[in-house]
């Protein structure tokens, strides 16, 4: 007998071919026929007089087969002229077989459903879905909402529907285990698995379809609860194990550490000092440290990280300290190379573009045990490259890298006295109900004070028709012996077009402003032609620079003072709030300028002003969860994050402490549970270590 584990090859018509094209949609079994839940749905419960049909309508209508014929009015097309007197509607189709036109024969009655539009004798459906009814065949109406699934080639609507159909019936004799606590269910109030199940794929006519778009129907909730449930145990799953395995322990060293702290220019601020007291008792403990470090742009973290890095020298060990980029890894190179050469720690620097003598002599120093602390991308952990003695690992920039990456980086990082302490940074503050999801598998440190002095960034909205008053803002500001930033964000998801809209910025900017130097660096140039730009504008020979989002993770430039972001009102918050944090890192006061375009809706309106009101970045972030704009709060190329089937971690953060709380039910109460519940939404591995 059939189940809901059974291949799919069970049900009817499911051969080996349509079964390979199945599993491009990543079905394989009969339950994931269940969890393929609908795009949106059809409104077939009503069968609308022809006489009715009113352009911008999308229904049901049947009628009788008045004329059937193929014109050639500049393109061939098969016109169907029905009737069910009460008027007539033309069915038009631009493909179709002599199958067809042999169908349509007059006097043959049809159901149809479509868009309806003007046609040049009346209104008329362009490539409707037809039935060809029987003599006396009534035609039929649905009892509830037609369900619009995902597809691939090969594979129509009308056959995912019966496999479907097929799956729910199955359902309906051997339901699937209901793996959420009861007292989570009571609690949220959801339904049962099976009957969420079963409303989503046959949802009555009478549904608010309001809640079902908005993804917050409780039959939506009880599914996103369960999904972002596995993912949570799955996280926690990979932090339980790096307690249990062994890493060296690596005591304070308050010699070394406190030298390094000592000869800084400043006096660090109390949310550092927190930080670093709670990274060193992690480096202390004799399991690996899986350690968040969370901080507003400009909050400090590089030196907090700086200072584990200095524990975990003066315990013998070597630090790898990792950016996303060279230049960056260049920055983070100078500034640590200024810090520790004066106390006498060896340092060295790995990166792709590095000289074939400089790169041999950087490796022998790094097996040797010379370079106590490695700078470099992700060339630090490419074939070829032998630590000592690894004991601590730094991501800087979390959000550009994921859960499997870290784990790669941790197993790479595997020697006899067991795996290094690890950790991860990230200037993208998100609150922490979303924390709680992205970074289950992470303890998590929040730096929320920003350095004394520090003056935030004025932030002003004004539309591109002030452009040119905005140009001579940036003439001042360079007169002046300052620097600029022109930032053109990516429109549209399309690397073309955000190279496009640079280029036009520099050539404008270049005409505008012919006494000063312009430069231009976007996502399709080479790597070492875009750092030869971002340097010569470092060091002060490029006076504006015109950039694509490239620049949100950047090297400092303290003398740039003014930013101007075109299209604005496209950017989610957090990603403008990251921009802005490139300038204010001087003493001069400095200026964001919103550029938009007219006329600007209400959702961008309340985003801009929300960076005209704070330049708190963790104020910002829980205003773009509460906003929900589509600059998705985590970044929207944010590789770093896993997919989810139904569950959105924006829209759904708020059951998080819920999800946490049955967590714990399930591991202490349904042991069992928790494996099916992650093989459930998962797959067979358990865990984000399988890389």
């Amino acid at each position: 007998m059939s189940d809901l584990s059974s291949p799919l090859t069970v049900l009817r018509g499911v051969g080996p071919a349509l079964a390979k094209r199945l599993a491009k949609l990543d079905l394989h079994r009969v339950e994931d026929l269940l969890f393929l839940l609908p795009l949106r749905y059809e409104d077939r419960t009503t069968l609308h007089k022809i006489g009715s049909l009113q352009p911008g309508l999308r229904g049901l209508t049947c009628g009788e087969v008045l004329l059937a014929e193929t014109v050639y009015r500049g393109r061939r097309s098969l016109l169907v002229r029905i009737g069910d007197g009460t008027g007539q509607l033309t069915l038009r189709f631009f493909y179709f077989s002599r199958q067809q036109q042999a169908q349509f024969q007059p006097g043959i009655t049809v159901t149809c459903y479509g868009d309806v539009r003007p046609g040049p004798t009346g209104p008329e459906m362009v490539h409707p879905e037809y039935r060809v009814l029987k003599p006396d065949q009534p035609p039929a109406v649905s009892d509830a909402l037609t369900p619009v699934y995902r597809l691939t080639e090969g594979v129509q609507q009308g056959r995912i529907r019966n496999l479907v159909g097929q799956a729910l019936d199955i359902m309906q004799t051997n339901p699937p285990r209901e793996l959420l606590p009861d007292e989570t269910l009571a609690d949220l109030e959801l339904p049962s698995l099976a009957q969420a199940l079963s409303y989503l794929h046959h949802p009555p006519p009478d549904v608010d379809l309001a809640s079902i778009e908005s993804g917050r129907h409780p039959c939506q909730v009880r599914l996103a609860f369960e999904e972002l449930l596995a993912h949570y145990m799955s996280l926690r799953h990979l932090r339980n194990i790096a307690a249990d395995e062994a890493a060296p322990p690596l005591p304070p060293g308050p010699a070394l550490q406190r030298s390094f702290i000592d000869s800084l220019p400043y006096r660090l601020t109390g949310a550092q000092n927190r930080v670093i007291a709670e990274i060193s008792e992690d480096l202390g403990k004799p399991h690996p440290m899986m350690r968040l470090i969370q901080g507003d742009v400009g909050s400090g973290k590089t030196v907090v990280a700086a200072a584990a890095c200095a524990q975990a020298v003066a315990a013998g060990v070597q630090a790898a300290f990792m950016a996303p980029t060279e230049l960056l890894a260049e920055q983070h190179w100078a500034g640590f190379s200024a810090w520790f050469e004066p106390l006498g720690v060896g340092l060295a620097r790995l990166s792709g573009s590095q000289k074939r003598a400089d790169r041999r002599a950087s490796l022998a120093a790094i097996e040797a045990g010379d370079a106590a602390i490695v700078i470099g991308t992700h060339a630090l952990f490419q074939e070829g490259v032998n630590f000592a003695k690894l004991g601590l690992i730094v991501i800087d920039e979390q959000h550009r890298f994921g859960v499997h990456q870290r784990v790669a980086l941790r197993d790479k990082g595997a020697s006899g006295s067991g795996y290094p302490h690890q950790l991860v940074m990230t200037a993208t503050p998100i609150p922490r109900t979303l924390a709680m999801a992205a970074y289950a598998d992470l303890d998590t440190s929040i730096i929320d004070e920003l350095p004394p002095g520090r003056q935030p960034v004025g932030t002003v909205a004004l539309p591109d028709t002030r452009r040119g008053d905005v140009i001579e803002r940036v003439r001042t500001a360079c007169a002046g012996g300052q620097q600029a930033y022109w930032v053109c964000p990516l429109i549209d998801e399309s690397d073309v077009l955000d190279y496009q809209a640079a280029e036009a910025s520099y050539e404008m900017l270049s005409q505008s402003l012919p006494e000063l130097r312009v430069g231009l660096v976007h996502g399709r140039m080479k790597n070492a032609a875009r750092d030869k730009i971002m340097r010569a504008f470092k060091d002060g020979e490029v006076d504006v620079l015109v950039a694509t989002t490239v620049i949100e993770v950047g090297v400092d430039v303290p003398n740039a003072s003014l930013m101007i972001i075109e299209n604005s009102e496209r950017m989610g918050l957090s990603q403008l709030h990251q921009l802005r944090g490139r300038v204010g890192r001087g003493a001069e006061q400095s200026h964001c300028v919103l550029l938009y375009r007219q006329p600007l809706g209400q959702l961008a309106r309340n985003r801009l002003g929300v960076l005209r009101e704070t330049n708190d970045g963790f104020v910002v972030a829980q205003r773009d969860l509460e906003l929900r704009g589509p600059g998705e709060l985590l970044g929207t190329r944010q590789t770093g994050l896993p997919d989810y089937r139904v569950a959105n971690l924006v829209r759904d953060a708020d059951l998080m402490p819920s999800v946490q709380k049955a967590a714990g039910i399930v591991q202490r109460e349904h042991p069992d549970a928790e494996r099916a519940i992650v093989t459930r939404w998962l797959g067979d591995t358990h865990h984000y270590g399988k890389v």
